[in-house]
């Protein structure tokens, strides 16, 4: 009897740590952003809402796993991702080969373009123009490509900033945070005109970025995409954050 007592013990033991490991297993690290307006910021009881906070939770719903949402910046959030911080950016990054070659991508969720904010008949490129940008965004590479005089800020609830201290005379703002700027009065009232800008390097298919560490998880949320669009919540949550269709 002892020693079916104690067998039944290591079996106990056994499946109660391999259950503790597949119960931290479930539990995914997901870094977002709180200060990009449409996409992803906080209401007004502070929690954190937009498209691709909604898209996140509805994929991590999908997967059946937890997911913690920690705030991140656009410039730290690939260097973060690459290192294991995070098992996933749950931010909308456009698939470059330098971002290729450290994080691995979920299929795409919306397809991105850019806007150039500038007064009246200011083009991008003009001389003594100084332009507004995300450090380390698709728009900052884009633009000190160009050689052109940037203002950098660290997110994209801050693009304004420079505009109305008078640092910078333009802005390259994704689509979906300009939505969310142009309905401030402030904004408004700098009288600048939005431009879709054609570049290549400016739009595209964006994606979330999964850790080199969890590759596993690409099928998964790749998979989890396709269930979400074919159930009509993708449709739900992007009724509810924009006023056109991404899909």
């Amino acid at each position: 009897m002892h020693c079916i007592f104690r067998l039944f013990t290591v079996f106990a033991l056994f499946f109660g740590l391999a259950g503790g490991t597949w119960g931290a297993e479930k539990s995914l690290r997901v870094g977002v952003l709180d200060s990009s307006p449409g996409m992803a910021f906080r209401d007004a009881n502070g929690e954190l809402t937009g498209f691709s906070i909604g898209i996140i939770r509805a994929l991590c719903e999908e997967m059946r796993v937890q997911c913690t949402l920690l705030v991140t910046t656009i410039d730290t959030v690939i260097d973060d991702t690459a290192a294991g911080e995070f098992d996933i950016a749950g931010v909308s990054l456009l698939e470059t080969p330098e971002r290729r070659a450290r994080v691995i991508f979920a299929k795409p969720y919306f397809r991105s373009i850019s806007l150039w904010f500038a007064r009246p008949g200011v083009q991008p490129g003009a001389p003594g123009i100084r332009v507004a940008v995300v450090r380390a965004s698709a728009q900052d590479r884009f633009a000190r490509a160009k050689a052109w005089e940037t203002v950098g800020v660290r997110t994209n609830g801050e693009l304004d900033e420079p505009l109305q201290a008078g640092l910078a005379q333009a802005a390259i703002i994704p689509m979906a945070t300009a939505l969310g700027m142009m309905k401030k009065e402030e904004f408004r009232r700098l009288g600048l005109v939005g431009t879709v800008m054609n570049e290549p390097e400016l739009g595209g298919d964006a994606a979330f970025a999964i850790s080199p560490r969890r590759p596993e998880l690409k099928e998964q949320m790749d998979a989890a995409l396709e269930r979400i669009r074919r159930n009509g919540t993708y449709d739900r949550i992007n009724s509810l954050f924009l006023p056109f269709r991404v899909n």
